[in-house]
């Protein structure tokens, strides 16, 4: 087979025992890699409800058929488990260079099982996998974890304290690049593992590398020269959009309350840009260089995303852009995710606010920031409790209304009142409140495109089509930011022309045809190379027969698949909503749309989705995806 090493690793951390784990050519071409192949392997070993704090649980490590094949934006890798912060599958993508290593020392991918019974590591080279002891690394954070790991031919992947400590949110680091989201690294922790270190020569044969060649050079243009991909997000990062959501209220402010902040230039990213950039940085084979290197402490870091900016910047009334950068990089050395660390620390500021638990936390007093990160990653005072998320947090001390989570998991900054399709792709994301696996449909509601985001019409297909592109995207091994150029550049240079403002406004009406090609997918049994680079790129390393209609098929196919292992999970239809504040409270009130009109969208997105009333996809539609063995 062609782009791939073949192999996939079984390691029983109990016994000891290590053995491959057969995947078949057909299951590679239905499920390609990443995310959506590891839950092919979670489901076939899972025939009951797991918890996420159980040997029982798995640790799913895999790499795609594009990681390592110097595709632009390659070096992707992906880790599923179920989550001890939500008790659902999560998926966590990371751009740090451990899935590249590891396919160089002849992996596809790693199961990881059972449980150490003393703390240890795992070291993996092209000739022996080895678990060896990590007395010596343990109480230590991530950099120094991967300097006592070795040098640059290897790849590193490992938690801090928080995963040591069992925080329900702690993340896996490879180099300055994390697996955050869904408390991955509290698994890591409890099965005593500290981390995983990849080596190895070998090479990943293409099928026709001629064809893959000019494809290469065609698609990375394609990057450079788009206005999101090239300039925006090249010049400022994902920074670049604090400032535009800000103007559309679309900025998650003092707990959610609001969509804007007063003080959102202190921390855009023109700001970040003029006063505490050093350089640009990406992820190893990526042309759009989005990352950027700040300095905290006195040393160069990695500096905070979108993400960070608005979770631990507006949502807590934090205007200190120092102040973020520093925190940033102490989640990362503690292994925290900066999401739903920020999102747990506004809501306590509420919960103090309102007089529900006594915390001492007050919304724009964030000096005592720094100290509360150590508290978390060491579960220490009030620290404990903010170690167990938003969730776990409004079942103790009330205030589940504004406790701003989806299944769990800590929405991202991405205010959806001012975004419908935005608030049903939390409600609907397969790992909780995901901005990415939700389908990012505010991409086109007003941070590309300029659809209305108070319309509800159409955007349950929209967000449908997204969902399944970012999900097979992702499989493939390529970087979601990619998806930014499939954006048509004439619709983003000129918002203000009549006929774009009418392009604009009629969209969300083909609504229908959206949902009618997601049921008749065989109708694209084309490929567009300029327009969607991904099938032809697949093709040219594997050799699949892969077209745009079975592309598409692919990720629907994942995410369906996800849906039946959170059923099982216990996931029930109720679950597909969002928290009360976001449904029920205005964000303006003198705008009677800015609430999220779920009710009316959901019936919508299960109907097209080909599930039923209870969220549970149909024999018919699971027949249809070739997944007609898995109804339980």
């Amino acid at each position: 087979m062609f782009g791939y090493a073949q192999r996939i690793a079984t390691i029983d951390l109990s016994s000891g025992i290590v053995k491959d784990y057969p995947v078949s050519e057909k299951d590679r071409e239905m499920f390609l890699g990443g995310k959506t192949l590891a839950a092919k392997i979670i489901y076939d070993s899972f025939s009951s409800k797991v918890e996420g704090f159980s040997e029982e649980n798995l640790i799913v490590i895999t790499t795609s058929p594009l990681t390592g094949s110097t595709s632009p934006c390659s070096s992707r890798f992906n880790v599923s488990t179920i989550s001890p912060l939500t008790g659902l599958l999560v998926s966590s993508n990371c751009g740090g260079s451990f899935g590249l290593h590891l396919k160089r020392a002849g992996y596809d991918g790693l199961i990881i099982c059972g449980k150490s019974k003393s703390r240890v590591y795992i070291d993996i080279t092209d000739e022996i996998i080895s678990i060896k002891n990590a007395d010596h690394l343990w109480g230590k954070n991530t950099g120094e974890v991967q300097a006592l790991l070795g040098g640059k031919n290897k790849g590193k992947f490992v938690i801090g304290i928080a995963g040591e400590n069992l925080v329900r949110y702690a993340a896996v680091i490879s180099d300055e690049r994390a697996a955050g989201r869904g408390g991955v690294g509290a698994v890591f922790g409890y099965k005593n593992l500290k981390g995983i270190v990849a080596s190895g020569k070998e090479t990943i044969k293409k099928f026709d590398q001629e064809s893959f060649k000019k494809q290469n050079l065609s698609w990375i243009k394609k990057l450079q020269s788009h206005l999101l991909t090239g300039e925006q997000m090249s010049k400022l990062g994902t920074a670049s959009l604090v400032s535009m959501m800000n103007f559309r209220n679309l900025l998650a402010t003092k707990n959610y309350t609001s969509g804007s902040y007063a003080d959102f230039e202190n921390i855009n990213g023109e700001t970040l840009k003029r006063d505490y950039l050093i350089k640009n940085k990406g992820c190893v084979t990526c042309p759009i260089q989005c990352g950027r290197v700040v300095k905290a402490y006195g040393k160069a870091v990695k500096g905070p995303e979108l993400e960070t900016l608005g979770l631990l910047g507006s949502n807590l009334l934090n205007k200190d852009m120092q102040g973020i950068i520093n925190l940033n990089h102490l989640c990362d050395e503690y292994g925290l995710d900066t999401i739903s660390f920020g999102s747990t620390v506004g809501f306590a500021m509420e919960l103090n606010e309102k007089g529900l638990w006594n915390n001492g936390l007050n919304f724009g007093e964030c000096s005592g920031l720094e100290e509360l990160v150590k508290k978390v990653a060491t579960r220490d005072g009030i620290g404990n409790d903010l170690a167990e998320g938003t969730k776990r947090l409004s079942e103790k001390y009330g205030g589940s209304n504004f406790a701003m989570n989806v299944k769990g998991m800590e929405l991202a900054a991405y205010e959806p009142r001012a975004a419908q399709g935005m608030g049903l792709g939390y409600a609907t994301s397969n790992r909780g409140g995901c901005h990415l696996n939700g389908g990012y449909l505010v991409v086109l509601e007003g941070l590309g495109l300029n659809v209305s985001g108070k319309t509800a019409r159409g955007k349950a297909a929209y967000t449908i089509f997204f969902q399944d592109l970012m999900e097979v995207v992702s499989a493939g091994g390529t970087c979601l930011f990619t998806t930014y150029s499939l954006l048509p550049q004439a619709l983003i240079n000129n918002p203000n022309h009549s006929l774009v403002r009418l392009i604009n406004k009629l969209i969300p009406s083909y609504g229908w045809l959206v949902s009618f090609f997601h049921n008749h997918s065989w109708l694209m049994s084309f490929n567009l190379k300029g327009t969607l680079p991904y099938p032809n790129a697949i093709k040219s390393v594997t050799g699949f027969k892969i077209n745009i209609g079975n592309f598409l098929t692919i990720g629907e196919r994942g995410y369906n698949l996800e849906r039946l292992i959170n059923i099982q999970q216990g996931l029930r239809s109720s679950d597909d909503t969002l928290p009360k504040r976001l449904i029920n409270e205005l964000q303006r009130a003198d705008d009677a749309d800015s609430k999220v009109k779920l009710e009316e969208m959901i019936k919508d997105y299960y109907r097209i989705r080909g599930w039923d009333e209870q969220g549970i996809p149909t024999r018919r539609r699971l027949k249809k995806l070739g997944l007609e063995g898995y109804y339980r």
